[in-house]
């Protein structure tokens, strides 16, 4: 909060260009943070919901720890000369880029869990409390990976434009070469991973969409009832998938293919290396807005979807729907997924 009075003081001091970027990251940030708390209690009992707030405040402390540090480089650029002020931003840089993937990649692992796989999702507990564990795993392991440079795997250099600070991706030592490679390929998985499962969640819905036009709506039939349920879920659902994958994708691939062209070929491009880290900060930027602007749908459609599937599922004769599954799946102990789906087909047949 004191960042952006503070950008405004330096400003009337020295009236040069700065960037205002900070603006809108902090500012965005805030007012995300705000309709997600405002929210109603019963629309926080979700893990999709802990894991949006988790994103959301990533990105607003990585904003406001790492603008002061490019407000002042634009001030001056013999900031970054300091050596542990340089190896500080390029920890900060490395550590909210990829916390910032592992975290988007959760929320899809949870949508496939909740919407592909319901009965291990029940199983396992998956709620706000599994998502607050969820990302102190995140935080800490990406804290270890990315102190890894401080603690002499490789270094920390400051880049032609002298705006930030980057680990050395031209490298010649093997270890240090190592860890370029080894962060780009954990940030390149994370990026796979999104999209695969977002795709398997996405095929998943449209397969169900098509099942409901195609077969008629008996009024008060548990089919009514599903169709009722999931009506306005699928369209979405389906909207914000695609909409954080394109974020994700857009902001975070530029630089990820910057860390495997400079390590690989080893040849300076300091213009598409600055324009790359200038579209992975536009992240923090965009993100709080899709929240923001559909905040209804994380907050309270999501958690519909998934927590009214036992209520479904109690109110049918599942004696008789089990007893005409497949004998493969009629083991009270095996095949649980598999069961809760043949179930979901035919409340939809």
């Amino acid at each position: 909060m004191c960042v952006l009075p503070c950008i405004y003081i330096v400003y009337l001091f020295y009236p040069r260009p700065i960037p205002t970027r900070p603006f809108f990251g902090i500012i965005g940030n805030i007012i995300a943070i705000a309709a997600l708390s405002g929210s109603k209690q019963g629309r926080k009992s979700s893990a999709f919901f802990a894991l949006v707030c988790g994103l959301a405040i990533t990105d607003l402390l990585g904003t406001c720890l790492a603008s002061p540090i490019t407000i002042a480089t634009y001030l001056d650029k013999n900031v970054l000369h300091d050596r542990h002020l340089c190896e500080f931003h390029s920890f900060l840089l490395l550590f909210f880029g990829v916390a910032g993937l592992s975290i988007i990649c959760a929320m899809s692992a949870e949508r496939y869990l909740a919407i592909c796989c319901p009965y291990t999702y029940q199983r396992w507990g998956i709620g706000p409390h599994f998502a607050r564990k969820c990302l102190f795993c995140i935080y800490l392991s990406n804290i270890i990976f990315c102190c890894l440079p401080v603690m002499g795997m490789t270094e920390s250099m400051s880049q032609p434009s002298k705006t930030w600070c980057f680990i050395n991706w031209m490298a010649h030592e093997p270890l240090s070469a190592a860890y370029s490679f080894l962060y780009a390929s954990v940030s390149f998985l994370l990026i796979l991973m999104t999209i695969v499962l977002n795709f398997a969640v996405c095929g998943t819905l449209l397969i169900m969409h098509r099942r409901k036009i195609q077969r008629p709506v008996t009024r008060g039939s548990p089919r009514a009832h599903w169709t009722a349920l999931s009506s306005g879920v699928e369209a979405q659902m389906m909207t914000v998938l695609v909409v954080t994958s394109m974020v994700v994708l857009g902001c975070s691939a530029p630089l990820v293919v910057r860390v495997f062209a400079n390590q690989i070929s080893r040849e300076d491009n300091s213009h598409a290396d600055l324009k790359a880290i200038r579209i992975a900060a536009v992240n923090a930027i965009l993100d709080p807005w899709i929240y923001i602007l559909l905040r209804r749908t994380l907050t309270f459609h999501y958690q519909t979807n998934t927590h009214d599937l036992p209520t479904l599922y109690s109110s049918i004769n599942i004696n008789q729907l089990t007893a005409s599954l497949p004998l493969r799946l009629q083991h009270p102990l095996k095949n649980q997924n598999k069961k809760i789906q043949y179930i979901r087909e035919s409340i939809q047949t």
